[in-house]
């Protein structure tokens, strides 16, 4: 089991979640932020630290938004297991489902 960010954070990526995940497992995308799943020891130190109440744990994720379970799996697709975020820096690509989704959370 792991963590799913889903649309609250799509165009906003506040990123106090990674300040506060103690092994690194918060990856930048180009318009969101994803937790591999592999390497998230779920300790849910993210979830309270997100500012706009994206992050959920897997069977938590609502309805509405359990398409990005699909799209938080597909970012790692092509990544694999790179062991750690930081290491790796901001990735400048989404999943599709991500990729075409009208600009978020604008005012």
């Amino acid at each position: 089991m792991t963590y799913i960010i889903a649309q609250p954070c799509v165009d906003v990526m506040d990123r106090a979640c990674v300040e506060e995940c103690p092994v690194d497992c918060i990856y930048e995308g180009k318009r969101s932020l994803y937790i591999h799943p592999d390497e998230c020891v779920d300790c849910g130190a993210c979830e309270p630290a997100c500012p706009v109440e994206a992050i959920f744990y897997e069977d938590d994720v609502p309805d509405e938004w359990a398409e990005y379970y699909d799209a938080n799996v597909a970012f790692f697709d092509s990544l694999g297991s790179p062991g750690g975020a930081s290491r790796l820096g901001p990735q400048d690509f989404d999943p599709p489902f991500v990729d075409s989704l009208p600009p978020q959370n604008q005012d």
